[in-house]
């Protein structure tokens, strides 16, 4: 077994793929029928939580993840684990749908709460495969991929003038297209990220608490900001946090109770993203990543909660537990000159946003005890949009035509460390620029991080790291490889253009 306290520079030289051997592989590979594996499922999401923020990840951190260091312990890490963007919409796209979300509507930045829903209603995703394999659904927490709200005069738009115009919204009725219209039994969630309004709570798509009323804007300092709107009369912005894992323990609790179902939990949080608003308890605890770091605290605290839920019910054997984030820190300069301890972020290149991997490459954890090895390090490149293909996997069962286009089946290498590996893997910022990544090579099809970081002094019209010498991405090797450039270019073109990457067709 590989030790917990990861030299990750090192851990890359031993990485091995074949640089342009990219063979397709439908998503239904290594399905063997009429193997069906069912274990009750919790899949946690953090949001905007950085690869260096975990101890488990980062021996150096400077913040306190006690419950996230012990499940590392008891399952398995991903350390070259990625999401399908450096941005919030995309990023939670990708998950459900196992497709790119710049083959969606939205080819750049992110939505906002009064956005109409980016997935459509027959688009299949994994809720709906989760369900078709018998399982009971529910999402509670962060939402933000849009939804319909139902108007009040059906002759006018419900939302106008991008969110200005609101009083046409019939907050009473359910959303026309939100988390239940996508194969979410039960949902409880807030629209989109913790700094958006609307603030309210929709529980199976109607807010739980009416008339909505405006609510003021705050500034207070770096990480302390959230926007004016509109909120429910009840809605504390400082407790949504402990609101949402309460729900989701009481979700775990009353479904053991009434249902002989397995359960699938997509728990998706709204921490450690701005507005940074940790508990009392939690304050002053971390001072060498601040009130970010007393966030953090509190973000492991909820998780905690889970875990120690399932362990009450006595279902923590039987229950796989994934730990992931959408996307990097946004841990910016001013953030790293104040506290140079700490790297949200590991040695990574730029922030939340950016093409550069400190945008996209994310701490995924795996635990389902005599399943998945305990104390073991996943090396293999791994991308959030291949949950679909690799739950399929652990299914026994075959994906729908045109489904998870871009997902490909993990679960082999992660049960039996037997299998191919991912082939290439493409990342997007959010600016809408594009990188693949294929072997120890990745190529940036453009100048500068594509994000919210300086661009930097470099003349070459592209980049290309060597992701095994330079994970910091420090060199650009653009015009020393240029038949690599070509190669790759060349590849995430055909990516592109054809509607599928390594996914179903």
């Amino acid at each position: 077994m590989r030790t917990m306290n990861i030299n990750y520079p090192k851990i890359l030289l031993l990485l091995s793929i074949g640089l342009f051997g990219c063979k397709k592989h439908n998503s239904d590979d290594y399905v063997t029928p009429g193997v069906k594996e069912s274990p009750n499922i919790v899949f946690i999401l953090a949001d905007d939580l950085g690869y260096g923020d975990l101890q488990s990840f980062n021996s150096g951190a400077q913040i306190s993840t006690p419950n996230l260091s012990k499940l590392a312990s008891q399952g398995t890490i991903f350390i070259n684990a990625h999401s399908g963007s450096s941005i919030c919409t995309p990023s939670r796209y990708g998950i459900l749908t196992g497709r790119y979300a710049f083959r969606s509507s939205l080819k750049s930045g992110v939505l906002d709460g009064w956005s109409p829903a980016l997935i459509e209603t027959n688009r299949y995703t994994i809720a709906k495969l989760a369900g078709e394999a018998g399982y009971q659904t529910a999402i509670v927490g962060k939402w933000h991929l849009g939804m319909n709200w139902k108007p009040i005069n059906p002759a006018y738009p419900a939302v106008q003038n991008n969110g200005e115009n609101i009083s046409n919204v019939d907050f009473t009725q359910p959303v026309l297209n939100g988390p239940n219209k996508l194969g979410f039994d039960y949902s409880y969630i807030l629209p989109a990220s913790l700094d958006m309004s609307p603030y309210t709570y929709l529980e199976n798509g109607i807010s739980t608490d009416v008339p909505l009323v405006p609510f003021q804007g705050g500034d207070f300092g770096r990480g302390i900001t959230w926007r004016e709107g509109v909120a429910s009369g009840s809605f504390k912005i400082e407790n949504t946090l402990d609101h949402f894992t309460d729900k989701a323990v009481n979700y775990l609790i009353q479904t053991h109770k009434q249902s002989s179902k397995p359960f699938f939990l997509y728990f998706t949080l709204t921490a450690p993203h701005t507005p940074w608003l940790p508990a009392e308890q939690f304050k002053g605890k971390n001072p060498n990543a601040g009130v970010y770091g007393d966030f953090v605290n509190h973000t492991d605290y909820a998780v905690g909660r889970i875990l120690k839920c399932l362990d009450s019910l006595n279902l923590a054997q039987n229950t796989l537990v994934i730990f992931a984030s959408d996307n990097g820190a946004d841990w910016s300069a001013d953030d790293k000159a104040q506290f140079p301890g700490h790297k949200a972020n590991y040695i990574f290149r730029g922030r939340k946003s950016d093409i550069w991997d400190a945008g996209h490459h994310i701490p995924v954890i795996m635990r389902w005890p005599g399943t998945i090895a305990a104390k073991r390090t996943f090396s293999q490149s791994f991308s959030l949009n291949d949950m679909m293909a690799t739950f399929a996997g652990m299914f026994g069962r075959q994906l729908p035509s045109g489904a998870g286009p871009d997902s490909y089946n993990q679960w082999p290498l992660i049960k039996n460390g037997k299998g191919d590996e991912r082939p290439s893997i493409i990342y997007h910022s959010n600016e809408g620029m594009f990188a693949i990544q294929q072997g120890k090579w990745k190529f940036i099809d453009g100048v500068g991080s594509g994000g919210w970081s300086p661009n930097g002094q470099d003349n070459a019209p592209g980049q290309l790291y060597d992701m095994e010498k330079d994970p910091g991405e420090t060199t650009n090797l653009y015009t020393k490889y240029p038949e690599v450039v070509q190669e790759l270019k060349q590849l995430l073109n055909q990516q592109k253009s054809q509607g599928f990457s390594v996914g179903n067709p």
